[in-house]
């Protein structure tokens, strides 16, 4: 697998977990209607939200404007020689 295979991996993760935690946070926060003694649902759907809103927009500064900061090596050129060839 190649480096540029990993980074996409990565990239498509770090939006998915976020949407996740978006997802999740909004079930909570908005539709669970049930209470648990000691945990305030919608507050714990609420802190979910934020912090998937906050690493979606790290996820997109990261790979979309950072990412295209990095040098581009140019390609080594092969020396090539010739070799008698016997019949």
């Amino acid at each position: 697998m190649g480096d540029l295979d990993r980074g996409m991996t990565y990239q498509t993760m770090s939006y998915g977990s976020s949407l996740l935690l978006i997802a999740v946070g909004a079930i909570l926060r908005y539709a669970v209607t049930a209470t648990v003694s000691g945990i305030d649902l919608q507050v714990v759907g609420l802190v979910l939200m934020i912090v998937g809103i906050v690493g979606l927009i790290l996820s997109l500064l990261w790979f979309g404007v950072w990412a295209g900061r990095r040098r581009e090596v140019p390609p080594v050129e092969r020396e090539v020689r010739d070799r008698d060839v016997r019949y």
